[in-house]
């Protein structure tokens, strides 16, 4: 009986290790070893040679983190998915405990060698080491990564602009007869997903629409993927921290002309103005877009209005003086050079001198003969009367010059008014084109 025992137990033990099922990691180790052990990554992964890869694409807009009109740079953020078919990574399910799906080292396999054509910035992208494999041999690789791509940036009507930025996807070394390249969705569903979008950023997401090409060059023919990402700008922002300060400071300004053309204290107003509205452009200028190509309109209307406050600040500085400040010097400058040619051959003196002088001579004529009076007097009353002129003349002579310049107030109030619609119906289309597209 005790010989029997080491055969009891050796039955026992396998019925136990019968009824033991195989753990599932054994089979996963086993098919990643047998999958890996001849694999040569070097080479593309088809049974025959001149079939060609097929590499599907699929990309999905997350945010846009970067617009540098300046450097005509785009930076956004993009989940980016690429599938294809490797010969050599398919299994039998049933032989491995139905598993249907690994993860393998993207290092360990084959990958296609997808770039960006308008990439001016490293990818900066976690690194994510490993890709799904399933039983067919369908590869899936997919990725966040942030793309700093050139861009033809307008901005000319900032802040209500809309820029098309495109991301082409090809293959850098292999033509379209080795790795080919399709859509992973239709291109309807691409074009209108906007769910991944963070919808919170200075910018709307309007479409991503995307087109297949060939690209014919010299060293062969490349299958690529064109991108169309078309963004717009949220302008309400820009609306009330730039557009309407500004149109409350011309406001400001335009109430001005309302004061007396001849008051002094309307420099001191129009001064004031301009200040503050050169103060308000330094302080806005770190929001305006800066491009070396073209100037935004908006700049362009900041430019006209600090013209109008400067040259309607001149035309009261020219006003009041020459009211006030050059109105004794004036007159009397007037009347000496009208006067310069009748009275070039006596010795010049003031009026008033010219006046104590006739007084003088008729207090001392009246001690003299009558009939003499009138004939000595007839000279000194001749000039007299041609001060009177004089002055008279000088007087309509600022008289005019006050007209002009009065009309050219009232002309450049009417200015004023014209360019302030001119930016209203602007501005106002504008907004109704942005709110339509």
């Amino acid at each position: 009986m005790a010989a029997l025992w080491p055969f009891v137990l050796v039955a026992a033990s396998g019925i136990l290790a019968s009824d033991t099922p195989h753990p599932r990691s054994s089979a996963l180790h086993h098919l990643t070893k047998q999958l890996l052990q001849k694999y040569r990554k070097e080479v593309r992964p088809v049974h025959n040679w001149t079939e060609a890869t097929t590499v599907y694409l699929d990309i999905s807009v997350c945010a846009v983190l970067d617009v540098d009109a300046q450097n005509q740079k785009l930076k956004t953020s993009v989940w980016y998915h690429e599938v294809w078919d490797d010969g050599f990574l398919s299994w039998n399910p049933s032989m491995f405990d139905e598993i249907r799906e690994i993860s393998l080292p993207l290092s360990a396999i084959w990958a296609p060698d997808i770039i960006i054509n308008e990439f001016v910035d490293s990818e900066r992208s976690p690194d994510l080491p490993y890709v799904y494999v399933n039983s067919s041999g369908t590869i899936k690789n997919s990725k966040p990564i942030q793309v700093v791509s050139a861009c033809s940036l307008e901005t000319y009507t900032f802040p209500f602009d809309i820029q098309n930025c495109s991301l082409t996807f090809r293959s850098i070394l292999h033509t379209v007869e080795d790795v080919d390249l399709a859509f992973l969705r239709s291109r309807e569903d691409i074009k209108h997903d906007k769910k991944a979008f963070l919808n919170d950023s200075e910018w709307e997401l309007l479409s991503v629409s995307s087109a297949y090409d060939i690209l014919q060059t010299n060293a062969g023919d490349f299958a690529q993927i064109q991108y169309n990402v078309v963004i717009r700008r949220r302008p309400l922002d820009y609306v009330v921290s730039l557009l309407i300060p500004s149109v409350f400071l011309m406001l400001v300004d335009l109430g001005s002309f309302f004061l007396p053309p001849t008051c002094r204290a309307r420099i001191v107003f129009k001064t004031s103005v301009l200040v503050g509205y050169t103060v308000f452009r330094v302080n806005v200028s770190a929001k305006m877009p800066r491009s070396s190509v073209h100037t935004p309109l908006i700049g362009v209307f900041f430019a006209v209005c600090m013209a109008f406050l400067v040259l309607s600040l001149s035309e009261t500085i020219l006003l009041v003086r020459f009211l006030h400040d050059g109105q004794g010097s004036g007159q009397e400058w007037a009347l000496w050079c009208l006067r310069g040619h009748t009275d070039s051959d006596r010795p010049r003196m003031g009026p008033g001198a010219q006046l104590t002088g006739v007084t003088e001579s008729h207090l001392s004529q009246e001690h003299q003969d009558p009939s003499g009076t009138l004939e000595e007097a007839w000279p000194q009353l001749r000039s007299i009367s041609s001060y009177f002129q004089t002055r008279d003349q000088a007087h309509r002579r600022e008289v005019g010059w006050l007209a002009l310049l009065e009309h050219f107030d009232r002309l450049l109030f009417r200015g004023y008014l014209v360019v302030l619609g001119l930016y209203a119906v602007t501005l106002c289309s504008l907004w109704v084109l942005w709110s339509r597209s």
